[in-house]
């Protein structure tokens, strides 16, 4: 496929700025719009070592901005979809903007790729789609069940994005990817938060007895398998991107505590918030039959993923203030009431 131009929808995200370097790393003809609202989860200083390449090209906007989606979209062959509300706890504290981002949105940007004729529209989706599995794992045939307004929003902005395929025969692609862990995530996300608040010697929030277990992927690798279903997926596919490393909070908890040197004393207990799947797990069969696996281990990738959290204070500390200290408060009171704060 001749592609020489992408749009990136939440391209100033954690998953779409790495997505980006990766785009211009691998092809160096090819240009790159970023479009991003620029909420608390995007952030400009994620794209920093990309922004002054006359390949690439930011745009500040709202996807459910008719207006401005339209221009950005124009000239672009392929749409990839990571612009989302996206963390569960924030889902049951406030669904409204969920509602709007993945399910209003995800509908401007269809309507703009079947205005222009795009390549391939690819949506960014989730594992959480599925809901909870005691046993076994789910394969793309596997029905919907998701427990949170957060998996809810997401499982409906497939459905749409399905839906152009059978009516409007668009060219789209749908990726459901385990959870996520790499450089530039948001400090809310549990291993990012374990990281930076065991380098500042506080407590590490675990949820109920720790035991959920959740399919572990670095971004990176995600990445590729998004540039692969580009190039190779089949159209109205659905390619689930799972590493098949299954681990309990507590054993990610405890890694943690290893690589940086951190007593086990930090980690302290908190309510099970409400709804919690107990485990995620993906078979990601037709994707690596396309060719894609995960390049490092787990164990190698942590320790990665520590060190850069542990060399890049000036990216993490500022997001760790302000709005996110409220947040904290009241997604964690348990916790700040036994701090005394």
């Amino acid at each position: 496929m001749d592609i020489k131009c992408y749009f990136v929808a939440g391209g100033a995200g954690f998953i779409g700025s790495n997505f980006v370097r990766h785009l211009m790393a691998k092809y160096p003809q090819a240009k790159v719009v970023v479009y991003d609202k620029l909420t608390y989860a995007g952030n400009v200083a994620n794209l920093a070592d990309v922004a002054d390449d006359p390949r690439f090209r930011f745009v500040k906007g709202d996807i459910c901005d008719r207006y401005l989606v339209d221009r950005g979209v124009r000239g672009a062959d392929v749409i990839v979809n990571f612009a989302a509300e996206t963390h569960v706890d924030r889902s049951i504290l406030e669904p409204d903007a969920f509602i709007q981002t993945d399910i209003v949105g995800v509908h401007t940007l269809l309507e703009a790729a079947r205005k222009y004729g795009v390549k391939r529209y690819v949506q960014i989706s989730t594992d959480e789609v599925y809901g909870s599995i005691e046993d076994g794992h789910f394969s793309e045939q596997s029905s919907i069940n998701p427990s949170s307004p957060y998996s809810a929003s997401k499982a409906a902005g497939d459905l749409l994005v399905k839906s152009y395929w059978t009516t409007y025969r668009l060219p789209v692609v749908i990726t459901r990817a385990s959870n996520n862990y790499g450089p530039y995530q948001h400090p809310e996300k549990l291993i990012p938060l374990f990281v930076t608040n065991a380098l500042e010697d506080k407590p590490l929030p675990m949820y109920g007895d720790g035991m959920q277990v959740r399919d572990w992927l670095y971004v990176d690798d995600h990445c590729r398998a998004i540039d692969l279903v580009i190039e190779k997926g089949e159209k109205g596919a659905i390619y689930n991107v799972g590493a098949s490393c299954e681990k309990t909070n507590r054993e990610v908890t405890h890694r943690i505590l290893e690589l940086l040197g951190k007593s086990e004393s930090l980690i302290k207990h908190v309510a099970d918030r409400p709804g919690h799947d107990r485990r995620y797990a993906l078979t990601a069969e037709p994707l690596r039959q396309l060719g894609w696996a995960p390049l490092k281990p787990w164990e190698e990738r942590m320790a990665e993923v520590c060190q850069w959290y542990s060399a890049r204070r000036d990216w993490w500390e500022p997001l760790k203030s302000g709005d996110f200290e409220e947040y904290y408060r009241r997604q964690y009171p348990d916790l700040m009431a036994k701090a005394g704060r």
